[in-house]
């Protein structure tokens, strides 16, 4: 095997950026939390329609990819088979990809539409409740999995096919470096790898650490007090330090596994024992809804109402996924070894998308008749308490609501733990020097990250407010985004280069 040798260079600056995010926001809340928000304003005011640029020319490359000549190129450098079952790889993909935000939004997204809806409708109508039962699917769907997916394609292509001794983000741009991989302009791109990990995955355990702490709270019966936070933190950051101790194949796939049986399991509970004839009604409504109005929504930029539905929505999730792409796409490229690129596209777009889905048919509309039918006022709850409150008190209707919220929390705080375990993965990955084929990083680099990336989370909830979790991934993703289209570039180029166009023959 080859000495797995550390980039302490890199090692060093990323630790500094984890201090140089999180000490000034700890010493300084208010003003720190203040500038941040006025970032941010501007950025989306001025930038916004970027984004939405940037996602349809995603699906449109995506889409000509899976159906065009390439489609069947595979991803790998002796034409090996994949190394995963489809069923293991389709869970981590899942599962690596989506963490417990998922978990947090499909309950209440359904709530800020249903008061505050696009397109002019009138709040709490019928076409806003349209909408409400609508918009989550559109947010967590294809264009969510199209800019996690083409990054992915951009880095495996030439680590399997080029064989690049180190799984790098870098490595997308390795036309542009040929000699220079370990340079000043790789090390950069390098870099938003690490803001990308502190920000993405730090952003989203904070959105869903106080949810599975009130679960946590209404299980035992004790009152939910910001300690129980830390707790959670605790919790997840144990879960996926085992998991990433014990490595990717007797670590993440058996975690991806069991957390996509159990999400099954709940989901196919609140199906049964709830109004099922709602659900189901409700979910096909909402599928036909999408499919009418899907060109309208990816090219809607509000340029009359400015009712900020588009900035504090659309673009917020275009630039979320965008902060997660660069390990989403280290962490794909790990686990598609000999899938071809039509598989990696339709895998990520099609599974992806549905997984998400099935959750906003299923919690989100149960959430929504409860509101619709007077049994619980989720709006207000949401609005006055907050959105875990709203969540616990959802899942507080089922039968057997004790078992239904312990289920609930385990598979959040899955979720959490293999998006973690895919981020440590990823980011002990690109400190590695000469990581070949099918090899792991260091174990107690791996563990280290797994701790280390801990801290931002509890940082950014001492910190509070949305709009400083919004800020941190906004500004991360901006970088990124550029860094893609470099990408992207690149690959299309090594691809017309390996694989030119059969010329007619000539009689």
């Amino acid at each position: 095997m080859t000495e797995r040798k550390i980039d302490w260079l890199s090692f060093g600056t990323c630790v500094a950026l984890i201090l140089a995010l999180c000490i000034p926001l700890v010493a300084f809340p208010g003003r720190g939390s203040a500038a941040l928000e006025a970032l941010y304003r501007f950025l989306m005011d001025e930038l916004g329609v970027v984004y939405l640029l940037a996602s349809l020319a995603c699906i449109g490359l995506l889409t000509w990819l899976a159906f065009g000549r390439y489609g069947n190129v595979k991803l790998s450098s002796h034409g090996e088979g994949p190394e995963f079952s489809t069923v293991s790889w389709v869970a981590m993909l899942f599962c690596g990809g989506i963490g417990a935000g998922l978990m947090y939004w499909c309950g209440i997204e359904w709530t800020y539409y249903y008061t505050a809806p696009p397109f002019g409708a009138a709040p709490r109508s019928t076409e806003a409740a349209e909408w409400a039962s609508t918009y989550g699917m559109y947010h967590w769907g294809i264009t969510a999995w199209a800019i996690y997916c083409l990054p992915a394609l951009a880095i495996a292509y030439p680590y399997y096919t080029r064989r690049i001794p180190w799984l790098r983000f870098s490595n997308g741009c390795h036309r542009y470096l040929q000699g220079r991989e370990l340079g000043p302009t790789a090390r950069f791109v390098d870099f938003w790898l690490m803001v990308a990990i502190i920000a993405g995955a730090g952003s989203s355990l904070a959105f869903c650490t106080p949810m599975i702490a009130a679960c946590i709270a209404r299980v035992f019966g004790v009152p939910y007090e910001f300690w129980m936070n830390l707790l959670v933190i605790g919790l997840s950051v144990a879960i996926f330090a085992t998991s990433v101790w014990l490595g990717l194949k007797r670590g993440l796939k058996n975690l991806s596994d069991l957390t996509l049986l159990l999400s099954f399991v709940f989901l196919a509970y609140v199906l049964i024992v709830g109004p099922t004839n709602f659900l189901v009604r409700a979910s096909v409504n909402s599928v036909g809804v999408m499919l009418q109005n899907y060109i309208r929504m990816n090219f809607w930029t509000d340029p009359y109402l400015r009712s900020g539905f588009l900035e504090n929505w659309t673009i917020f999730y275009w630039a979320w996924w965008m902060s997660y792409a660069p390990f989403i796409g280290l962490f794909v490229t790990r686990i598609s070894r000999g899938r071809t690129i039509r598989e990696v596209i339709i895998g990520m777009l099609v599974f992806g998308s549905l997984g998400c889905a099935l959750f906003y048919m299923v919690v989100g509309n149960f959430a929504m008749h409860l509101e619709l039918t007077g049994q619980l006022a989720v709006t207000e709850i949401v609005q006055n308490q907050g959105g875990p409150v709203a969540v616990v008190a959802v899942l507080d209707h089922l039968p057997w609501a004790w078992g239904a919220i312990a289920i609930f929390a385990v598979v959040s705080l899955a979720f959490s733990a293999t998006t973690y375990d895919a981020a440590a993965q990823a980011l002990a990955a690109s400190l590695t020097l000469r990581l070949r084929e099918g090899e792991d990083p260091a174990r107690w680099l791996r563990v280290f990250w797994a701790l280390a990336i801990g801290i931002v989370p509890a940082t950014l909830m001492y910190v509070g407010g949305l709009k400083v979790v919004q800020t941190v991934i906004l500004v991360a993703s901006l970088p990124i985004l550029a860094i893609c289209v470099v990408m992207t570039t690149a690959l299309l180029k090594d691809l017309r280069a390996d694989h030119p166009p059969v010329a007619p023959a000539v009689d």
